[in-house]
């Protein structure tokens, strides 16, 4: 036993010094783009730093610190940063220590796990370093989101189940992380619920109860205080962009979404979650061959259920999601796959010619791994130019003119974390008036038009900063366009030209002015609309 932990901690370390390497001149280049500061790839992270600012703050769990709006898709996460403001005081980078700190967990724990596997420190280094970047940790470490902590708990779940029936400690490990998953990230109930299935399945009743117990209950509980709040058990982001399935006169069609659009015809489903499933699927029936259904069953526990896992997140969830939705369940994968195939590491070339199929589905999944970094690299590269000229540019802009002002945007996590503005998204996430008309990804009608419209005059709004094409041709006759941002090379933005449009027209050359006054990035083209 103290030979393995020796060997795991040498290969932590081997993996450590590489991975961060990798990580670390990322972090330097992009740092060199955004004029000294490290700015996220992603708007989102501002989100959650938008939010963990107001309770800390203010003990307003909200975009702003004038209201409740349930806008984190990842509750507990939002709290730990809102602990840390709390501490530490407000300071943008407090996700990306918290991210490296996790990371730096997970390489832990992923080296104790293959160490007890391969007992070489050279092989646990490799199948440690793979599985980092077969889920592109580094992007998701660099995005400031909660990922990376997601990950951290499914690698310390399966760790201790790996352990489950020699140690108590194991025990407690497993049932702890199930308790905080679900409001680390919802999609942790497609776990729960499959977990638990297979528990049945083997007679493991009491573990079957537990998993559903622990997994749902801070679920439910956080669910019935979001209900008292807004009317919605979900978070804002998750009632926008999740799948829907009532038992309605639409049903059809939204059976169609979910196995044919979001499953069978999912170009993202083939291109990140094929692979592993064919793997699985080979094992899986090779053992059918020669054991009875309860010995395959326990015998391939963590395959079936992540399996299972990946076709539920497909059809209910998101695979598009810049490489960080599916992580934690890749994660998996690779934890319960790559023992599977550790003669591999020991005779690479009799293996291959032993296991042809098997050698083949390995194969596509290396070159899916290298495929997910070339399309991550300008990600990393370039994610985090793209917000600062574009969302925190505006975000400045509005907190130098316009900083207690009444906004309506679009892309809200910067605006909202960098000022103290009254918002109201238009997307939905972060003001609850909206989500009727973005529910079950519902294209703007006539109806959102006139709302908009009515509802900026009577509440008496200043400007807009939004993309003009995310209206969809509803801009409200009476606001009046004074000036356009617009950056170079799309990466992490969803549209290249940003719009300012004055709604208090009496404002209308005031606002003009204070865009030739502002001091924009040299990258950032400013039009005024004369």
């Amino acid at each position: 036993m103290e030979v393995v932990r020796n060997i795991g901690l040498r290969s932590f370390l081997l993996s450590f010094i590489l991975f961060f390497s990798v990580c670390l001149l990322y972090y330097i280049n992009s740092v060199l783009k955004t004029e000294g500061h490290y700015i996220y790839p992603l708007d989102d992270a501002y989100i959650h730093l938008a939010m963990a600012k107001n309770f800390a703050l203010y003990e307003v769990w909200g975009m702003t610190k004038y209201q409740f709006s349930s806008t984190s898709s990842s509750p507990l996460f939002t709290y730990m940063l809102s602990v840390l403001i709390k501490i530490f005081g407000n300071n943008d980078q407090i996700p990306l220590y918290f991210n490296v700190i996790f990371s730096i967990g997970i390489l832990y724990v992923l080296s104790e796990y293959y160490a007890e596997v391969f007992k070489e420190v050279k092989k646990t280094a490799l199948a440690v370093l793979f599985t980092a970047f077969f889920i592109v940790l580094p992007l998701n470490i660099l995005s400031g989101m909660e990922h990376v902590f997601q990950v951290f708990l499914f690698v310390v779940n399966i760790f201790c189940f790996s352990h489950y029936k020699d140690k108590k400690l194991a025990v407690f490990g497993f049932y702890f992380s199930l308790l905080l998953m679900g409001l680390v990230r919802f999609e942790s109930m497609f776990y729960f619920v499959i977990l638990a299935f297979m528990f049945a399945f083997v007679r493991k009743w009491k573990e079957a109860l537990f998993v559903l117990l622990l997994g749902f209950i801070p679920i439910i509980a956080f669910c019935a205080c979001n209900y008292q709040q807004d009317g919605y058990f979900f978070p804002n982001s998750v009632v926008v962009k999740g799948t829907k399935l009532s038992l309605d006169a639409n049903i059809l069609g939204q059976l169609k979404v979910i196995l044919l659009d979001n499953l069978l015809l999912n170009i993202s489903f083939y291109k990140i979650g094929i692979f592993p499933l064919l793997l699985c699927l080979v094992f899986v029936s090779r053992d059918f061959k020669t054991k009875t259904v309860k010995e395959v069953l326990k015998d391939n526990f963590l395959l079936i259920v992540f399996s299972l896992v990946m076709i539920c997140h497909a059809m209910f969830a998101d695979l598009k999601g810049l490489l960080r939705y599916e992580a934690y369940i890749l994660t998996g994968f690779c934890m319960v796959l790559i023992p599977r195939c550790k003669e591999l590491f020991f005779n690479f070339t009799d293996y291959i010619k032993k296991e042809s199929l098997v050698s083949l589905f390995i194969a596509a999944n290396v070159f899916l791994m290298l495929y997910k970094c070339w399309v991550a690299h300008p990600i990393m590269s370039n994610g985090g130019k793209n917000i600062y000229e574009q969302q925190v540019q505006s975000a400045k802009f509005l907190h130098q003119f316009y900083n207690t002002s009444k906004v309506v945007a679009n892309d809200i996590g910067a605006v909202s974390y960098y000022t103290n503005i009254h918002l109201l998204d238009i997307a939905g996430l972060g003001s609850v008036e909206t989500i009727h008309f973005n529910e079950n990804k519902k294209a703007f009608d006539q109806k959102f038009g006139i709302f908009l419209s009515k509802y900026c005059l009577d509440h008496q709004y200043d400007i807009a900063v939004v993309y003009e094409g995310w209206m969809q041709g509803y801009v409200p006759s009476y606001w009046k366009k004074a000036g356009t941002l617009k950056i170079e090379d799309k990466i992490t933005v969803a549209r290249l030209e940003v719009s300012i449009y004055s709604i208090n027209t009496k404002n209308l050359e005031e606002l003009k002015q204070n865009i030739k006054k502002f001091n924009w990035n040299k990258n950032v083209t400013v039009t005024i609309i004369e």
